[in-house]
């Protein structure tokens, strides 16, 4: 087992930096979420719904929970987002991310949204907006608490999440009050990258026509959610000055937000840093949790 566990990892450090013909052919959030199962990540978290339909557009999302847990109890809920540029991933290759945050006593929610090319900005924002509604509906039956509700993604899905609980217009066209968000952390997320300049922000940002709408910093306020905002000092896909100068003007107005900028680690390893076996990159699972669950207060 050793051996073969070995090899699974040589496999998806392959695939997650971009190398090999397994990269070409298989999704690396996928493979790390294989991996992640087979030493022992997917120990103690059960996916409880899965491929649930939300919205009008075909989306569907997963639900995660502790193996303890039941429908009868009040967790705090976390709906988390995963990433991909706006062109590509799904839900179900983020069942590491899903297992590590239902194992630290949340009820999960990881949505499916539409990608570029087949939509642009705002779609895949109003699919997130669908699945906040979707949550506040439907997660007590899955033993979540819809009065203590959290955002969380990585990289584009850090984008929405943010986004969502600083302007209010997505949540409201869903029906929702923007109060329901409570925290947000966001990881590696792409929060004040206008004028766009690469080809996946022109692509998903560019047709919009007023770019200050797509971008989260322009809505910061002191009203704001409490954040925690991630970034790494070797990110280069999203730097980390986003989470820098979106710190900075929240604090400026007034919010609660805390920002951690991870020494060593890239873009792609602090998603990673979820999953049981490469954990040891850094303290994200950790310090996520510690945040979430100082602002998640369950209902009494």
């Amino acid at each position: 087992m050793k051996r073969g566990r070995q090899v699974a990892l040589g496999i998806v450090v392959l695939a997650l930096g971009g190398l090999g013909a397994c990269a070409a052919t298989t999704s690396p959030p996928l493979l790390l979420s294989h991996l992640d199962a087979v030493t022992g990540g997917g120990k103690g978290a059960a996916l409880v719904a899965e491929a649930v339909p939300f919205g009008d557009h075909g989306q569907t999302l997963d639900v995660w929970r502790a193996a303890d847990a039941t429908t009868g109890d009040k967790r705090p809920v976390l709906i988390f987002w995963h990433g991909g540029g706006w062109v590509k991933g799904a839900r179900a290759d983020y069942a590491f991310a899903g297992r590590a945050f239902a194992k630290q006593g949340f009820v999960v929610v990881v949505p499916d949204y539409r990608k570029v090319p087949q939509v642009r900005f705002p779609a895949f924002v109003e699919d997130a907006a669908d699945a906040v509604a979707w949550t506040r509906d439907n997660i007590a039956r899955y033993g979540g608490d819809p009065q203590a509700i959290g955002f969380s993604g990585h990289s584009a899905g850090a984008h929405t999440a943010v986004l969502l609980a600083l302007d209010p217009r997505w949540l409201k066209a869903a029906g929702v009050d923007p109060g329901i968000v409570k925290a947000v952390v966001g990881l590696s997320g792409a929060y004040d990258f206008y004028p766009f300049t690469t080809k996946r922000s022109i692509d998903a940002m560019a047709a919009y026509p007023e770019p200050e709408v797509t971008q989260p910093i322009t809505f910061a306020r002191a009203d704001a959610p409490p954040m925690l905002l991630i970034t790494s000092s070797e990110d280069t896909t999203v730097r980390p000055r986003n989470a820098i100068n979106l710190t900075a003007r929240l604090k400026q107005e007034g919010a609660v937000v805390e920002m951690i900028n991870y020494q060593g680690l890239d873009h792609e390893e602090v998603v990673m840093a979820l999953s049981k076996p490469f954990r040891g990159k850094g303290p994200v699972l950790e310090d996520s949790t510690r945040f979430l669950k100082q602002h998640l207060k369950p209902a009494e």
